[in-house]
């Protein structure tokens, strides 16, 4: 059984006893669905399904705006976690990381993307290293940049701590990729030549 997409539950609510829980996260308990109904149209809010195996199933007051954010979450959620039969490998290092590292740990990210794994790449702000950690994923992109590309782009997890997901380029991708790097030799080969004339 395919499970719902996160959204209002509209009027069709199929249990006659649930569990409410305001638009503030407080549990208002056990509720006859038509006083559930009556409570969401006199708070003009949104019942949605938050648990269905509770027993009685758990539902929750929202406004539209909640719901729309709670759905990016998941989406974004969902995004970041590989799919079925996708390895995803992990990496994490200092943002202080010496060159010779930084060079065998990008060769290690190639091998893992050749093989179309999903690679995430975690690194922690050095307290005395002033090396930004988006340079870094941009340099590690950069070395792998054809035949990789970023899942979910860098960002701050916590305080100190980024992270990112490259994954392989589909076909279509690469061909596109090359497209744009053929021209930008002929531009250049172009330069050369007039400069030679």
């Amino acid at each position: 059984k395919t499970k719902a997409a996160f959204g209002s539950a509209g009027r069709r609510i199929p249990y006659r006893i649930l569990h409410v829980i305001s638009q503030d996260g407080e549990s208002l308990g056990h509720m006859h669905r038509a006083e559930a109904l009556k409570l969401m149209d006199k708070l003009d809010l949104k019942l949605v399904l938050l648990h269905e195996n509770a027993e009685p199933p758990v539902y929750r007051l929202m406004t539209g705006q909640q719901i729309h954010e709670e759905q990016l979450r998941r989406a974004e959620k969902n995004k970041a976690s590989p799919k079925p039969g996708i390895v995803q490998k992990e990496l994490s290092f200092s943002s202080a990381i010496a060159k010779n590292d930084l060079e065998t740990k990008t060769k290690q990210i190639a091998q893992w993307i050749e093989k179309k794994y999903y690679v995430k790449i975690t690194i922690r702000q050095a307290k005395d290293s002033n090396t930004d950690m988006f340079t870094l994923f941009d340099k590690i992109l950069e070395t792998v940049s054809e035949k990789a590309t970023y899942l979910s782009k860098p960002k701050v997890t916590r305080e100190g701590v980024s992270n990112c997901i490259l994954r392989h380029m589909s076909d279509k991708e690469l061909k596109a990729y090359q497209k744009i790097e053929k021209q930008k030799n002929n531009a250049v080969k172009k330069d050369e030549n007039e400069d030679l004339k």
